[in-house]
């Protein structure tokens, strides 16, 4: 027996559009991260341990 191929079929699935789904995914947080208009909000939060209440 060399196995299921509905197991190698979906298997291949998975590790074709997975790979492009997470690739995607990161491409649109490394976009939301260098958006110019979130500038001041990410160097507000990057303040945020250096204030002192």
């Amino acid at each position: 027996m060399d196995g299921n191929p509905t197991f190698e079929a979906l298997s291949a699935f998975a590790a074709t559009w997975g790979m492009a789904y997470f690739g995607v995914i990161f491409a649109i947080v490394v976009a939301y991260a260098l958006w110019p208009s979130k500038r001041d909000q990410f160097n507000d939060a990057a303040r945020i341990p250096l204030s002192e209440d």
